[in-house]
């Protein structure tokens, strides 16, 4: 297959893509002449999207999402890769449960991975865990019984896993980075959300990483008030301040990546009497963000960085996050000029 007259970042001519067994083969800007050709037309073509942070669902929850609707929404949302997290019903915390969990993605329409959830019952044995993203720890408490606060528990895991995600706030934070500083693994810290954190990370940035979300560089606790229970999340929704901070760190380099922490429940369940936290985001983080483009608040090129490049080198994902030959051609096409609105029904 030949993409045409792609728009490619970094590149002033429109350049043509020949894929071949799912690989790029060639990008050049001379004329190809093959039987299967699709004419972009000059619209900017990305390495396909990596998402870092979903949860998926799936068995005891299908009832909200499983791999395939949750797949369909990221496919839409321009996604070609997902990181499911472990806090899962059954919790994805041993080797039989991984299994089952490969399984039940095998419906999937995009590329996936998975977390590792850590426990008190599998610290011993986190280093011989393979063929996952990261282990997950969780400090706070969140959707689950995973959080840990025994200190002899945590210093194990933070020893054991060669690269730990971490659900950390506030004064855990500064825990987390305590207990890191005793190993030479890396900690990358999920949905940093607020002023203070982010700048006690940036303070002491070794070897680990920083991700921040859609909703907390777009909503606001003055969101979260006219949202009610469709606002609530883990964590929550901060101040402008704290938003208007993430963005500077993202223009200044501090923070790495960008996930959805991706998270659906059901209509009925967010306006029960006690709603869960969560909000979804596959199918509209990457619109958002090219919306801040279009605004000049954000470079196609860090969204390439942020949503691409670095969740690929940080979790290991080979022959993503680039496009360049040899590569996988997972791509996304994007319309700098489509405006649309985001309704509930669709």
């Amino acid at each position: 297959m030949l993409l045409k007259n792609c728009k490619l970042v970094g590149k002033k001519e429109l350049q043509n893509i020949l894929i071949t067994d799912g690989k790029i083969k060639e990008i050049t800007d001379e004329v190809l002449t093959v039987e299967k050709a699709v004419d972009i037309e000059g619209k900017y073509v990305l390495p396909g999207i990596i998402d870092p942070h979903v949860h998926f669902r799936d068995f005891e929850q299908s009832h909200k999402e499983d791999f395939l609707t949750g797949s369909m929404a990221a496919a839409a949302g321009g996604i070609t890769t997902v990181l499911d997290m472990p806090n899962t019903q059954p919790v994805t915390d041993s080797m039989e449960m991984l299994k089952k969990r490969r399984a039940a993605a095998s419906k999937s329409i995009v590329n996936y991975g998975f977390h590792f959830a850590a426990s008190t019952e599998n610290a011993d044995m986190l280093d011989r865990v393979n063929g996952v993203a990261s282990v997950k720890l969780f400090m706070n408490v969140s959707t689950g019984k995973l959080m840990i606060k025994d200190p002899e528990v945590l210093e194990k895991i933070y020893a054991k896993a060669k690269l730990l995600s971490v659900h950390a706030e506030g004064k855990q934070i500064e825990e987390a980075v305590d207990f890191h500083s005793r190993t030479k693994n890396k900690v990358y810290f999920c949905h940093v959300s607020a002023k203070s954190e982010l700048e006690f990370l940036r303070k002491n940035k070794k070897s680990l990483y920083i991700e921040v979300t859609p909703h907390h560089l777009f909503l606001t606790d003055e969101d979260a008030k006219k949202l009610g229970s469709y606002g609530d999340m883990k964590p929550c929704l901060k101040t402008k301040e704290d938003a208007e901070a993430l963005w500077k760190g993202i223009e200044k380099g501090v923070v790495d990546t960008i996930g959805t922490d991706h998270a659906p429940h059901t209509k009925e369940e967010k306006e029960g009497e006690k709603a869960p936290s969560g909000v979804t985001g596959c199918e509209t983080m990457l619109p958002l963000l090219l919306d801040a483009v279009n605004k000049g608040k954000l470079k196609m090129e860090q969204i390439i960085t942020l949503c691409c490049e670095n969740p690929a080198k940080i979790f290991r994902l080979k022959n993503k996050g680039r496009i360049a030959e040899g590569y996988d051609a997972d791509l996304t096409v994007v319309d700098m000029n489509l405006e649309k609105e985001v309704k509930n029904e669709e």
